[in-house]
């Protein structure tokens, strides 16, 4: 593998888990949480500029499926990251002070708290769609692929019930304006849960690349 694929994967590696701390406000604080946000920021400017030739090639070649699907993921997914950094800043107490105010408080608390969301559920498609070119050379023998696909779908499963039960939805599409957090939870269940939440994305994403691919092959054999 090449070095610059590495560091790309270890960028994405970063990001995903920067994410993953940013929903577990309840174990950061406000302060962390802002410090991480800005992190993730300038995470996020890394990985752009390490794909750099995405921009380039957007306008170039044939759209299937896949790609349209894929584009139109990247691109929520900046743009919800994007106004989620805004609003963060804008209501900022610790981290960037001067840039108080910046925008509306009401707005920004709303849409801060309904972007992140979105991000958080467009990283894990945007993972999921990467996932089976992964995990493309990986030939387990049929028991072991059987179990896995098993413990897979069964954590998918898990993932989007917590997603429901933690009222995750009412923030996506601004019915809940404020976050509700247990304190008294452990921090390692937080930290599972919403990687759990997280994985229910994933598994859509990669499904959907294996749902693109069947239907690819029966277009192939007619």
């Amino acid at each position: 593998m090449k070095a610059r694929q590495i560091i790309k994967y270890a960028v994405d590696t970063v990001m995903t888990l920067t994410l993953l701390c940013l929903t577990a406000y309840q174990v950061t604080g406000e302060a962390l949480h802002e410090w991480i946000g800005i992190g993730m920021t300038a995470v996020l400017i890394v990985h752009h500029i390490l794909n750099a030739k995405w921009y380039g090639a957007l306008f170039k070649g044939k759209y299937n499926t896949y790609r349209i699907i894929s584009t139109v993921t990247n691109t929520l997914l900046l743009a919800s990251i994007a106004l989620t950094a805004f609003c963060g800043m804008s209501m900022s107490a610790n981290a960037v002070p001067f840039l108080y105010g910046m925008a509306n408080a009401v707005f920004a608390r709303t849409a801060h708290l309904a972007m992140s969301y979105w991000s958080f559920i467009l990283m894990g498609f945007h993972l999921g769609l990467h996932l089976p070119a992964i995990t493309a050379k990986v030939r387990p023998k049929i028991a072991v692929k059987i179990v896995c696909t098993a413990a897979f779908t069964a954590l998918a499963g898990v993932g989007l019930w917590l997603f429901i039960k933690n009222g995750i939805p009412g923030y996506l599409f601004f019915r809940t304006h404020f976050a509700f957090f247990d304190y008294g939870k452990a921090a390692a269940l937080i930290f599972l849960e919403n990687l759990a939440e997280m994985f229910f994305f994933v598994f859509l994403g990669a499904n959907a690349v294996r749902f693109i691919r069947s239907l690819n092959r029966k277009k192939k054999s007619k």
